[in-house]
Formats: structure tokens, sequence, C-alpha cells
């Protein structure tokens, strides 16, 4: 299914290779974002990654590269996250060659231009303004902030207006030199790759001028709460959203399947109870899921929806009263079956692009250094009980782990307060 191998200067390579593919795709992860910045320069990590398209050595402008790209017809982006940051390229087969050298160029090769650091530095803030404007964002932004408060865990990706506009060309330097490291790195070649020995003679040729070091390791995140919490950020807005959520389980502890399953069971569908009771027999929102949200050293479970101004109070006791159902109500079988196989289906449903399966082998090995395959996933997920559904749901949900972030009119907040009991 995959195969890895490790450089001599430390950087890894993973092959995942689907021959019956119309696609193959590079991507290159870095062990690093949001939850490895200090408070100063909260934001570093998303500049950066917008930097590496402005210009290398070889292409010296942004029209350089992307116009080479889509020359070749390629799909092509970056991502930055709280523990990774992202950069890949997807096209037709018999462009592999040219896109990993591309990806590999813009990565290795920026030249961080003052100019265009400059004119970045608007775009980003504009970014951030966008998602100001989008208050389902908005509420997740609040919801981490909420639970890890001055934290880098509860910083936003983008940063902070100010210190985008602060940032000096020296700070994101010294961030690249202390993150940007080969034993930080990995590679992943996915979709109809063809010859993986050659493959692997490519990447080596690309990537031998990445620098070596010391991977730099991120403060541990405080995970601890000793009563309920509530932050409200008032909006004049037509419905209010709201994030309802517990604290829970890191990428390393085995309950994160059964968490995976409870959260599916709550919010995962259009046949989940949540969407059911609020969607289906309230009518009381568009949208309503729940997301089990698992990091390296900390992890949550959240329920989002957006509601009518005037049914907040309504909507969070009805939430509460399902997580209390479900905690103390052993679940059926066959509901659970249901869970276990819209978990499955979505799971390698989604494998059958490249980019997917890219980034599917890639962020377990960047994050865990361990891959399960998705045959051994499914294979966690079935082997959950009806009785370790309970067993979470009774572990996570307790009043001193609960939070409520929210955005909105944030009328009755007194009231709202005092009903996030169980």
């Amino acid at each position: 299914m995959f195969k890895k191998i490790i450089l001599e200067n430390g950087l890894r390579i993973i092959l995942a290779p689907k021959e019956d593919s119309f696609s193959t795709t590079v991507l290159v992860l870095v062990g690093a974002g949001s939850d490895y910045e200090i408070k100063e320069i909260n934001g570093v990590s998303h500049f950066l990654e917008h930097l590496c398209f402005k210009g290398t050595k070889k292409r010296p402008t942004s029209l350089d590269i992307s116009s080479e790209l889509d020359h070749l017809g390629a799909v092509y982006n970056a991502f930055t996250s709280n523990e990774i940051t992202g950069y890949f390229a997807k096209a037709l087969p018999q462009h592999f060659e040219k896109i990993l050298e591309i990806v590999s160029d813009l990565y290795l090769n920026p030249i961080f231009d003052p100019k265009e650091i400059e004119k970045e530095r608007g775009v980003i803030i504009e970014e951030i303004n966008m998602y100001e404007d989008l208050p389902m964002q908005k509420a997740q932004e609040l919801f981490a902030k909420l639970l890890y408060k001055d934290q880098s865990a509860g910083q936003f990706v983008a940063g902070t207006k100010e210190n985008i506009k602060n940032l000096k060309r020296d700070d994101i330097l010294n961030y690249r030199n202390q993150h940007y490291l080969a034993k930080a790195v990995v590679v992943v070649a996915a979709g109809k790759i063809g010859d993986e020995n050659k493959i692997i003679e490519l990447v080596k040729k690309n990537f031998e001028n990445t620098k070596q070091g010391k991977k730099e390791i991120k403060t541990p995140t405080q995970d601890i709460q000793e009563k309920p919490e509530i932050l409200v950020k008032e909006k004049k807005l037509d419905q209010t959203h709201l994030v309802l959520g517990v604290r829970a389980y890191n990428l390393f502890d085995k309950r994160r399947f059964v968490l995976e399953l409870l959260s599916d069971i709550l919010g995962g569908g259009m046949s989940s109870r949540l969407f059911q009771k609020l969607r289906e027999q309230l009518g009381a929102c568009y949208y309503v899921n729940s997301s089990a949200n698992n990091f390296i050293d900390h992890g949550y479970l959240a329920i989002s929806s957006g509601v009518d101004n005037n049914r907040v109070e309504e909507i969070i006791k009805v939430i509460l009263e399902e997580l209390d159902r479900i905690k103390n109500e052993e679940i059926k079988e066959a509901e659970l079956q249901t869970a276990k196989n819209h978990l499955i289906g979505n799971l390698f449903l989604g494998l059958e692009s490249s980019n997917e399966l890219a980034g599917f082998y890639g962020s377990q090995e960047i994050l865990k250094e361990e891959i399960l395959t998705p045959e051994e996933i499914a294979k966690n997920i079935q082997a959950v009980s009806e009785k370790n559904i309970q067993e979470v749901a009774q572990d996570v949900f307790q009043n001193n782990k609960l939070n409520l972030a929210l955005i909105g009119p944030a009328k009755g907040q007194e009231k709202i307060e005092k009903i996030l009991t169980f």
C-alpha cells in the first residue's frame, strides 16, 4: 500500500502508488505551524507559506511559478495548520518529474524579496478580514482561544493583523531556519507514480540541499480545565453561530477511534442524532455537525451550528440533553454500525484522488511517525463496542470539560452560562 524511505539527512519519503489513478501528486510537508509560534510572531508559519510562492532563484516571480504549473494543467496550492505546513502540486502522471522539481524549488529556494514581503502583508491582512466576515469560521477560532487561552494552540493560524504588519524579514528567515529542516520534512509521491526506484532517486536529487539540524519541539499544550467556560463575541448577525465542545484525546490515544464514532453518532451525517433533532424535528438550523479533533498533545470534540438568535438557549439545552442521553443510555448496535459504515466509507471514498492519498499517508508520518493503512484504521473502528462509546462519553462529557463559544447578538448570556451543566 505504501513505502517509507529515510534518507541519510533524515528526510523521509513516502510512496503511495495507485496505478489506476488519472493523476499524480507531490506533497511536501514540514512539521511546523501556528502551535510552534510564540505570541510575538504568531502568523509567521502562514506568512512563510505565502512567500514561498512569490519567487525563487530559478523562477524569480510568482508569475514564473504559476504560469509554468498552469501550462502543465496542474492543480497546486499550499496550506498551514496548527502543526503542519504543506506544499503540493497535482498533475497528469507524465508531468510528475516536472512538478516534483517545481515544488522542491519553491520549498527550498524562495528569495524573500523585500518588496514582495511588503505586498504580501496586505494580502494576508485581507485574508484575515475575510475570516472575520465568516462567522462559521470565526466561531471555530473563538473556540480554540477559549480552550487554550494565550497558549500557542489558542492562536489563529493566520496570526493577528498587528503581527503581520510588524513581522520582519529576519523573523521569517530565522523561523524558517529553525523549522524547515530535513528531519522535519516528509516528501510524498502518490497516485500513478511509476518506477519507485526512479522516484526515490529524483527526490534525493531535488532535496539534497535540504538544511540539516535538530528538529524543533513545540512547547507542550496545557490541557486543564476546572469549570465550564464560555466566550462570546458580540456581532450583529442574522443568526448566532456556536461551538459547544469538550476536551478529549490526542493523536496517540487509542480512544480516538471511539471518539470519532461518538462524534459521528452525534453529528456526522444527515441521519445523526443532532441533525435529526435540530434540523429535521425542530427546524432550528441549516447546519449542525460534530467533529473529533486530535493533535500531538491535545484534542477536543466540538459541535457546531448556526441557529436563530432567539432560540440559542433552547438549542444549547437540546444539545446538552443529547450529550447526557448518549452518556447514560447504551446505544443500539444498529446505530453504532451505521456510524462505523459512515466513517469507513468516507475514509475509503476520500482516498480515490491522489492528493487525498498523499495527505492521508503524509500527515500521519509527519505528526506521529507511524502510519496506519486504511484497512488498519477500519479494523480499529470496527472493534469499537457499544460499551466503549458509553465509557468515552462518560469520560469526556463532564461539566468541568464543557466549553461554549458564540458569535452573534449574544442575547441572554447570563442564562446561557447557568445552563452549562449536566
